[in-house]
């Protein structure tokens, strides 16, 4: 791999950390007037047409035939429709608090399934890694611990447990497929134009009050963001990184975006970084050292 690529892959992995890390925000913000199946179909209805418009402008546009579609439907609907929906969801009753230590077991998931796949051999570094850094997002949270217990978040920890299972396993299986193209624009028009149907029809389906009215600019312009930045960005970074290092190494940059999370909670909200803060983010940064480091 010559240097030029390193300098990509290391572009992809910073913008998978940083910006994923503040679409907990945006998805907080959408929500708060705009249903969250329709936040899920308008985010990626607007991913679907830049993406779109990148292929056309590359002339890329052609039929994959129907194995690779299946493939790309497999994938869009574990990491877009019921990871991106049900997180989604989620956010309607969940603290960020509490979403981001839940959200940080998908490292550990991966690690799990991808061994159980092949992908991964069953490494101590590797395991102690993930949990290392997972410890490290307890610790920033370990005060709101007791809050998975509260009746009142049942099902908003359901909707992010169905999430976090769609991604873990849309990503493992997303790795697997991964050698078999290298059209990385092409793979996600076709998977974000699936998905945006997918989730029109349920957001049809399952939303009970359709009151455009309501829907203010501010989540319009937060639902904007997340289609721009945690899709088309953030997946295009992520789907590059796949094809050149592990889905767990990928994946436990997870952890990164608590920090991001809390950072962004204390620029825009004023919340207070603590001593526990600074010390998770020690564990935090060493658990993806851990994970990633290599002699050479």
């Amino acid at each position: 791999m010559n240097s030029q690529t390193d300098y990509k892959l290391l572009l992809s992995l910073a913008v998978i950390a940083i910006v994923w890390g503040t679409t907990y925000l945006g998805i907080r913000v959408a929500v708060e007037s705009i249903p969250p199946w329709f936040v899920t179909t308008i985010r990626q209805g607007i991913a679907t047409i830049i993406v779109g418009s990148i292929v056309w402008y590359h002339k890329q546009f052609t039929w994959i035939g129907f194995k690779n579609l299946k493939h790309h439907v497999i994938a869009a609907v574990l990491m877009i429709v019921i990871a991106n929906g049900f997180t989604t969801m989620s956010e309607q009753t969940l603290p960020s608090g509490l979403t981001s230590i839940l959200s940080a077991l998908c490292p550990l998931v991966i690690f799990i399934g991808s061994v159980l796949v092949g992908l991964q051999k069953l490494k101590l570094k590797g395991f102690i890694g993930v949990i290392v850094g997972f410890l490290g997002v307890v610790f920033i949270f370990k005060d709101g611990l007791g809050d998975i217990l509260d009746p009142n978040y049942k099902t908003g920890i359901l909707f992010l447990s169905i999430g976090i299972l769609g991604w873990s396993s849309g990503v493992v299986y997303t790795k697997i497929h991964t050698h078999k193209t290298n059209t990385i624009a092409l793979d996600l028009f076709y998977q974000f134009l699936i998905s945006a149907i997918i989730q029109c029809a349920l957001a049809f389906t399952f939303t009970e009050n359709i009151n455009v009215h309501t829907w203010t600019a501010k989540s319009f312009y937060a639902v904007v963001y997340l289609a721009i930045f945690g899709s088309v960005i953030t997946f295009f970074s992520y789907h590059y990184a796949l094809k050149r290092v592990t889905a767990v190494q990928v994946s436990i940059l997870s952890y990164v975006n608590t920090i991001i999370a809390v950072f962004l909670g204390w620029l825009l909200l004023d919340e207070v970084i603590t001593t526990d803060f600074i010390i998770a983010t020690i564990l935090i940064i060493a658990g993806v050292f851990i994970t990633n480091y290599k002699k050479n």
